[in-house]
């Protein structure tokens, strides 16, 4: 295992992020319009949860990714915003709620997530399924991308999430392999490569993103790559990890905007045919730029 550099808690306090790093607090009457559909549909958006820098600018845009499942995971993966716990929320009318808001906010492209549901047998299988196909009913001309949580080798549960229709199949590995106990404990590296690989063999167009700045070397990224070239990977978005609270992990590094970019071009020349790669990429950020490549 790879000990990541400890780092005191008043040089944390003093460091300041760089300037590209800055984002614009959310604003506008569209961000104010998505707020209240959020709201009034009693919805969660991993925007939130996560403490996605980004909110300002895709809610503006009109545009959320939803969190399905509650908003409290089984897990307790040391970089992550989202509430640990034990979930009490199992809503089946979620995926119609979720369905009429996105009709309503007229989305083109919906990117649906949810947090990790352990304690259930199907590990959420039936409600994912239902979103997607309710998404479908209301809007048929909506594209939809699922990132899914790892099923823990529930493979069964795996296909019934992604023989709904949707067009992107995604799951995050977050990380190198290196440093797996440290930030997805509960999680296993060849696992989620091999839900990658199970999820491309069952014909979708597959995703995944990582984070960057956690103590990871160059050549281990690199072998990231390698390791998903194998799995037939579509896409890959990399970003900048930055710490949700003092209880997460540190940030190692602010990665520069420029090894951002080389890391791309190495995607590419690997065989991965869309690379978002930068400071600020997350998962879901302009997934509608490559829903079909």
């Amino acid at each position: 295992m790879i000990e990541l550099p400890v780092i005191s808690s008043e040089k944390v306090e003093r460091r300041k992020k760089p300037d590209w790093l800055r984002v614009k607090l959310p604003v506008g009457k569209n961000y104010a319009r998505v707020r209240k559909l959020v709201d009034n549909y009693k919805l969660h958006t991993i925007c939130e949860s996560g403490n996605c820098p980004n909110m300002g600018e895709c809610w503006g845009a009109g545009t959320a990714t939803f969190m399905i499942l509650g908003n409290v995971c089984t897990r307790g993966c040391s970089f992550c915003a989202v509430a640990t716990g034990r979930p009490t929320e199992y809503d089946t009318e979620e995926p119609k709620r979720v369905a009429e808001a996105i009709k309503l906010m007229q989305v083109k492209h919906a990117v649906l997530t949810s947090v990790n549901r352990d304690e259930l047998k199907d590990r959420g299988a039936e409600i994912w399924y239902q979103t997607v196909r309710e998404v479908k009913k209301l809007s048929p001309e909506t594209t939809i991308e699922t990132l899914i949580p790892d099923v823990r080798g529930n493979w069964d549960a795996l296909y019934r999430m992604i023989e709904a229709g949707q067009e992107v199949a995604s799951h995050n590995v977050e990380t190198v392999e290196e440093l797996y106990r440290k930030v997805r404990p509960q999680a296993k590296y060849k696992r989620s490569l091999e839900q990658l690989t199970r999820m491309k063999e069952f014909g979708k167009r597959t995703k995944t993103g990582a984070m960057l700045g956690l103590g990871e070397t160059d050549e281990q990224v690199f072998r990231l790559m390698d390791d998903l070239v194998e799995t037939g990977l579509d896409i890959l978005t990399l970003g900048q990890y930055l710490q949700p609270t003092k209880m997460h992990l540190e940030v190692v590094e602010f990665v520069h905007p420029d090894k951002f970019e080389m890391f791309k071009e190495e995607g590419l020349k690997r065989g991965i045919k869309y690379v978002e790669s930068g400071p600020l990429v997350r998962s879901s950020y302009h997934a509608e730029r490559h829903v079909n490549v």
